[in-house]
């Protein structure tokens, strides 16, 4: 099955490529890889899922914010890929960041959210390593942020 044919089955319309909100570009290629920047997560009206994890936000909650920057991560990754993901080889890795309470301790479920439907679209090639890290705060308050590197062809 190709990703668009997955992407179809789960009901997901990726989204266009975002508009930096800093100094910064969306994604940069050197040689196969492909680096994306921190996508922070927000919710389905666009607006900044915001509140930090162990407080106002719930592993559940922060699981969904994780799979909805998966969805933008990919968007920005077909601009990368030239509009088609089947180029993609392999997901190589997700950083993510976890705006927490000190005694929040789940940043690795939360960070499922990402790694989970990654893995449904790509399947063995959406298989990467990963680093899931509880920081005091992320930009416009947001409660989760990933960036992820790619491989493509």
């Amino acid at each position: 099955m190709s990703v668009y044919d997955q992407l179809q089955a789960l009901n997901i319309t990726l989204p266009p490529l975002a508009v930096p909100a800093a100094a910064y570009v969306p994604f940069v290629q050197t040689g196969n890889l492909v680096f994306l920047s921190g996508h922070i997560a927000r919710k389905a009206d666009g607006t900044v899922w915001a509140g930090q994890l162990g407080g106002q936000v719930s592993t559940e909650d922060g699981k969904q914010a994780a799979r909805a920057i998966a969805v933008d991560l990919m968007g920005t990754l077909q601009a990368a890929c030239g509009g088609d993901l089947n180029r993609v080889k392999r997901i190589v890795k997700v950083m993510s960041l976890v705006n927490s309470t000190p005694t929040f301790t789940e940043q690795h479920l939360v960070t499922n959210g990402c790694s989970e439907l990654l893995g449904e679209v790509f399947g063995d090639k959406g298989k990467h390593a990963r680093s899931a890290f509880g920081v005091a705060q992320i930009p416009l308050g947001a409660c989760v942020e990933i960036e992820l590197i790619a491989e493509i062809e």
